[in-house]
């Protein structure tokens, strides 16, 4: 097992440097490979700390050999010897893995150090206090991560210990100070581990190499890479190099810089030092550091452009040059020794979503990427914290559930589970999360006076969810981490055994789908000038068309706000949502003859219309596609005793009939229920009220766009066909008595069950185009419907039984693969056959990318999922037409 040196320009590049050598290692190999000035070392690979899990002590045996070659080639290079009496070679131990995982493992410094050592660097430097710092940092750093000493033992020490030489005035930076911290940390040792602090300088370096390799396994190491998708099988290498001291003296330092801020992507050296320091100090954040340039200089306090103005000068000369080197932002790492720089580190930076669009924009109208690999910078799900408020995820926050982010933004509330208290706090002034089991149209007044919504149950297209997308407000959806009592007003936290009463102020993160106990800092929308250039860009580079939902005025204006190109679902179920209009769907509903249904239909018909009228005046000529009730009965229907009697006397109803009516018509399921085009054609006057409304609409604005009459939940090659006759012959109708010639449309199949994917080629030639709605289609699959599945998902996703929520992410061997198969056969049948495609999983980059390898011609989502689909779409195309792109 090979250890790999650096420090000369000597060495050859290697085969996937970052894999066996760790970021951290590539980074050191790469940076001495261009002369740069770095410590010399060596590198144990990844591949032996795994061997470290399987063999142990014997791992460390075996590659004893390696580590006295590479310390030989340290001690050529620096002209000193590891555990020399005369001039002794101190090294650092440093973790290293494939993918950053900042702060997660474990480094030790100034290995090699004995109180030998302390006697010799006193009289070769004459400056005992540095000799005194560096020995009690090292007992400090080597005693929790080798020896496993409690590290709050060390700091109640080092408090004692620092008070008592304070009482007498004499301040904690004095070398008897250092001194009585090294005798009082050595007794903690002894007592701790009940052998002595070890002294032999290269059993240190033995310990300290297990050290790092088991802090790959430590817990906070597990959980952040359970939190961010990292492999467990990676393992860390291990960097051994010559300590470099950012305490030496007054012209020493460490810190860190980022060649671009990463905060806002200016074109600017940002970063933090500490002066006569070592690198632990400023990473740990123990200290508050200085700033790098003059600019950012506080009153009292002094940069380091200020202070060392050379080494400035040369920190700012090499990052400019590693950022041309690696064509991106580097985070660094630095020491300055006596005046000297040294580079510790380098790697690409972490930035936030403001940040990322600018420097991506940025480097490449400097020519230092192309636009491709500029759209490949940006992740598009990010794009979402730069148009809507969002929880300012580097702050400290408890969360306490999480949800599906259901509507976008960030809100800080009280939380009331009665919708009435809630419009009530609200009309008084107070921010209030209304926070129920579930919504139903009932709630409609709390939601409007709410500034946020949770529930416990319900996917991305409940009725919470579309309503409050419908209304602009924030919502967290199908939090399965909380049980809501509505009747004693609380929620429970299941897996924290924590009760939240009535008045507890919660913060909801649409974005991310966070339930945050407390008020939790919030950063507002702000897309950077360089968005709109990017998203471009990605416009001149995509294939796949990106339309919007709308169900409102709002959507649609939303939808061309965030640049849509044109509406793909308008559900016309949801504009009856609202408390005026849903009373005459209940008397649609529960009418006993078609005399009534038709005179509730009537009422419906102008308020319809409108809807219709309103949309094509804003959509300004671009496609329009409406889909035909879909009427799920359940989400109309009521229990409550004054609103079913006030549809009884409408009707001239008894109530008792009405009670008994409400309750024959519940469906068993729901998602299989009497619905979708089922209704079309048993009870066809539905549909003509709204193919009427349509067509009246469309003649009243004028000249609209390409519209489209979608038909739902189709089956049979029959239903569509028959329906698809209804339709025209009866926008004919319509035309006839306006006089006027009729508007272009097209008749579509919605296709959302397995059994039309099957028969896809039978449909194409009945119908127009395709609509493929993966909300159903996921449900039909796999079984089950969403709010059901939240019951035994996560338990799923745990013990990865399936590798992702099919209904946040377009599962690819199974629904996917049916989508393909309806494609391929429709267009056997129908080569020109227009499929789109829409669902809750259309805010998922991975799901929009998955539709443009099925050769979908658009897809639709929400408004604020519009700008993610369409960077997305960018680089689904710049991936399937760049070999080895990996956007």
């Amino acid at each position: 097992m090979r250890a790999f040196t650096f420090g000369d320009t000597t060495e050859p590049p290697i085969e996937d440097a970052h894999l066996r050598l760790g970021r951290k290692g590539a980074g050191l190999v790469e940076m001495a490979r261009l002369g740069i000035p770095v410590p010399p070392g060596f590198i144990l690979p990844a591949d032996a700390c795994l061997a470290y899990f399987a063999r142990g002590e014997a791992l460390l045996d075996a590659i004893s050999i390696e580590v006295e070659r590479g310390l030989a080639f340290i001690e050529s290079e620096r002209g000193e010897r590891f555990g020399d009496g005369e001039a002794p070679l101190l090294v650092s131990v440093r973790s290293g893995a494939a993918v950053s995982m900042p702060g997660m493992m474990d480094t030790v410094l100034d290995v090699g150090f004995t109180p030998e050592t302390l006697e010799v660097l006193a009289r070769r430097t004459g400056d005992r206090r540095f000799a005194v710092d560096t020995w009690r940092r090292f007992i400090e750093n080597f005693a929790p991560v080798v020896l496993e000493v409690d590290a709050d033992a060390l700091v109640q020490v080092r408090r004692d210990v620092v008070d008592e030489y304070r009482a007498v005035g004499v301040p904690a930076t004095a070398v008897e100070v250092q001194s009585a911290l090294v005798t009082a940390y050595l007794d903690l040792v002894q007592r701790h581990t009940g052998r002595p602090f070890p002294l032999d300088p290269r059993a240190q370096l033995r310990e300290a190499i297990a050290g790092v390799f088991r802090s790959w396994n430590t817990r906070r190491a597990v959980q952040f890479r359970a939190q961010n998708g990292i492999a467990d099988g990676l393992g860390t290498a291990v960097t051994i190099q010559a300590m470099v001291f950012g305490n030496r003296d007054e012209r020493s330092c460490t810190g860190v810089a980022v060649t671009r801020c990463p905060n806002t992507g200016e074109k600017r050296l940002f970063g933090e030092y500490l002066p006569n320091a070592q690198g632990e100090d400023v990473v740990r954040g123990t200290v508050t550091p200085l700033p790098i340039e003059a600019r950012d200089a506080g009153a009292g306090q002094r940069s380091l452009e200020d202070a060392m103005p050379e080494a400035f000068a040369a920190l700012a000369e090499v990052a400019s040059r590693l950022e041309r080197h690696y064509r991106d932002v580097q985070d660094v790492e630095f020491t300055v020794e006596s005046g000297r720089l040294w580079m510790l580190q380098t790697r690409d930076a972490k930035r936030s979503a403001r940040a990322a669009v600018r420097i991506a924009v940025e480097m490449a109208d400097e020519g230092l990427i192309s636009r491709d690999e500029a759209l490949c910078r940006v992740e598009p799900a990010r794009l979402s914290r730069l148009l809507h408020p969002s929880v300012d995820l580097q702050a400290r926050r408890r969360v306490i559930g999480r949800g599906l982010p259901a509507s976008p933004g960030a809100v800080s509330g009280a939380a009331f589970f009665d919708p009435e208290e809630v419009v009530r706090r609200a009309e008084a002034g107070e921010r209030v999360i209304l926070v129920r089991v579930e919504t139903s149209t009932e709630d409609l007044a709390a939601m409007r006076a709410a500034i946020g919504v949770l529930t416990a149950r319900g996917g991305m297209t409940s009725h919470a969810a579309l309503v409050a997308r419908g209304m602009g407000r924030c919502a967290v959806t199908g939090c399965a981490d909380i049980e809501v009592d509505e009747r004693r007003g609380r929620l429970l936290v299941r897996n924290q055994g924590l009760t939240i009463e009535a008045g507890t102020m919660l913060t909801l993160d649409g974005t991310t789908g966070e339930v945050i106990l407390g008020e939790a800092a919030t950063s507002p929308a702000d897309p950077p000038p360089s968005f709109r250039t990017l998203m471009g860009w990605a416009d001149a580079r995509r294939r796949l068309a990106v339309r919007g939902n709308a169900d409102t005025v709002a959507d649609a204006e939303a939808c061309l706000e965030h640049g849509a190109e044109g509406i793909g679902l308008c559900r016309t179920e949801h504009m009856f949502l609202e408390a005026d209009r849903v009373s005459s769907v209940r008397e649609m509903i529960l009418a006993d003859d078609d005399r009534a249904r038709r005179a509730a239909l009537d009422a419906i018909l102008p308020i319809q219309r409108e809807d219709f009228r309103r949309i094509f005046s804003v959509m300004r000529g671009e496609p329009v596609a409406i889909r035909l009730l879909d009427l799920p009965l359940h989400e109309f229907l009521t229990d409550v005793p004054a609103e079913l009697a006030d549809v009884a006397d409408r009707l001239r109803t008894p109530l008792d009939v009405l009670v008994y009516k409400v309750r024959t018509l519940r469906p068993e399921n729901p998602m299989l229920a009497h619905r979708g085009c089922r209704l079309g054609l048993t009870f066809p006057e539905v549909y003509e009220v709204q193919v009427r409304a349509i067509i009246e609409a469309a003649l009243d604005v004028g000249p609209v766009g390409e519209l489209q009459i979608v038909v739902p939940m189709v089956v049979a090659a029959e239903e569509m066909a028959r329906l698809r006759r209804r339709i025209r012959n009866h926008a004919g109708r319509v035309c006839e008595e306006r006089g006027a010639p009729p508007p272009a449309f097209t008749v579509g199949a919605m296709i959302e069950v397995p059994r039309a994917c099957l028969i896809a080629d039978q449909l194409a030639a009945v119908a127009d185009f395709f609509l493929f709605g993966t909300n159903d289609l996921t449900m039909t699959t796999f079984g089950t419907h969403r709010d059901d599945a939240s019951r035994f998902l996560p338990f799923y996703l745990d013990n990865e039984i399936l590798a992702a929520d099919p209904f946040a992410r377009l599962d690819r061997d199974g629904v996917g693969a049916l989508v393909g198969l309806a494609v391929e056969r429709g267009r056997r049948a129908r080569p020109d056959l227009v499929c789109g495609l829409t669902g809750a999983q259309m805010g998922d980059p991975a799901s929009i990318e998955l539709c443009h390898e099925l050769n979908i011609d658009y897809v639709s989502c929400p408004p604020h999922h519009v700008p993610v689909a369409r960077l997305a779409a960018a680089r689904a195309a710049i991936r399937t037409s760049t070999p080895g792109c990996t956007a």
